[in-house]
């Protein structure tokens, strides 16, 4: 084995640091490397100190020299036998960066903006006056969504731009990071558009595939509902579908819309091709048994904060 007096002349020459006599002296006197010795002063003696002398060093040299290799590690003293050793854990920031990063995994967003999973419920929402009663509603949900999956939804009505998508995409974050469930937060009308193209022979994913994805994840959010070009097909085989299998297992549906729901069944009605009322008039069933309406009111809010 290396001398240990060797390994640490390597190590100041390599990184051009200076005196490594003066260096392991700083490291002893390390305030974490005191308090390490202090607390644990009836199980060291010199003799350990003298044999780790290395680690003590690293653990110095990784604090006031981090390598670039153990970036979002923080090294740690910890007795190991007759030697003071150590380990390195993930920094409190890692640990957060790590926990977003999985939360976003979580989130699929299909025809929205990446920029969605950064908002934040809690802290990026504006309580308002006129946001009262919403979000005691959203808040609501969600303490009764951590005891019980099935719970009814809300279907957020009003103009455009009161910042309906922005709160549902608060809601989104919020419940796959602190609920670590999968939530698919959808632009209807481009996935209505854009059905065939995605979904052609040469796609990996079969159009019965990702409606099954989509009907049995944790939480749905269907944004922008009512403003999508309709065929009888993707109103009664795609939205007809998913909305009866989401009804079936009382799974947590929210909608936004410039329509309230009796415009939305106007809407139903109206195909390319025909007027069915009472084809529109189910699927408004299934609408109104998975979410409650609600009118957000308030100015738009697009080109300031929400």
């Amino acid at each position: 084995m290396e001398p240990i007096g060797d390994v640490i002349k390597h190590i100041v020459k390599q990184r051009n640091l200076g005196d490594e006599k003066a260096l392991e002296n700083q490291a002893l006197h390390d305030p974490d490397v005191q308090a390490f010795l202090k607390q644990n002063a009836d199980k060291i003696d010199q003799k350990m100190v003298k044999n780790s002398i290395s680690n003590l060093y690293e653990f110095y040299m990784q604090k006031h020299h981090p390598n670039k290799v153990m970036a979002g590690y923080a090294p740690q003293l910890f007795l190991n036998g007759r030697v003071i050793d150590i380990r390195y854990a993930p920094t409190k920031a890692k640990i957060a960066q790590d926990r977003k990063k999985a939360a976003q995994r979580r989130l699929q967003l299909i025809d929205l903006p990446p920029r969605l999973h950064n908002i934040d419920l809690m802290e990026d929402v504006d309580v308002t006056d006129d946001r009262n009663k919403l979000l005691t509603l959203i808040y609501d949900f969600l303490n009764k969504f951590k005891k019980d999956l099935h719970q009814k939804g809300l279907y957020l009505s009003g103009e455009f731009g009161v910042g309906k998508t922005y709160i549902l995409a608060g809601l989104a974050n919020y419940v796959v990071t602190n609920m670590n469930k999968n939530v698919i937060f959808l632009h209807v009308p481009t996935f209505i558009a854009g059905l065939a193209s995605h979904f052609d022979d040469n796609s990996p994913i079969s159009l019965q595939e990702e409606i099954r994805r989509i009907s049995e994840c944790d939480l749905l959010i269907l944004d922008d509902i009512g403003a999508e070009s309709l065929s009888q097909w993707s109103r009664d085989d795609v939205l007809g579908v998913i909305l009866q299998a989401r009804m079936d297992n009382v799974l947590p549906t929210f909608f936004s819309s410039n329509l309230d729901m009796e415009a939305l069944q106007s809407h139903f009605e109206e195909t390319r091709n025909a007027t069915d009322p009472i084809k529109a008039r189910r699927l408004m069933q299934r609408v109104r048994f998975l979410a409650k309406e609600i009118v957000v009111p308030g100015p738009d809010r697009r080109n300031s904060l929400h």
